[in-house]
């Protein structure tokens, strides 16, 4: 946990990082998860300085409880937001025209 967090988050990045160590995940990938899970709440309660806009409108992770959690079988993959997000880290053009199919396309292709 970052330094300076509360110890309500810190109680909470160990509870989920412990969960995913219990059902199987490597303890890198337990840490990925607990962090991102940890800084979506901070983002959704205010607590961080910025916040991505599928931070702060996408469903609450206790809610989403594993919805999109990469279940390869029958998984719709990342949300329209996601890939937007990242089509404009990657400075894909014509990213605000795109619907979800497209920005994949465009993402996979490695176009940009």
């Amino acid at each position: 946990m970052p330094a300076g967090s509360s110890s309500k988050r810190e109680r909470q990045y160990e509870h989920i990082k412990e969960s995913a160590e219990q059902r199987g995940e490597s303890a890198g990938r337990a840490k990925e998860i607990a962090a991102r899970t940890v800084n979506k709440e901070r983002a959704r309660s205010g607590e961080s300085r910025t916040a991505s806009r599928s931070s702060t409108q996408d469903m609450s992770s206790g809610r989403r409880g594993g919805h999109r959690s990469g279940d390869r079988t029958g998984s719709k993959g990342p949300t329209y937001d996601q890939l937007y997000n990242e089509a404009r880290q990657r400075g894909i053009d014509g990213r605000s025209h795109m619907n979800k199919e497209q920005l994949q396309r465009a993402l996979d292709s490695g176009k940009g």
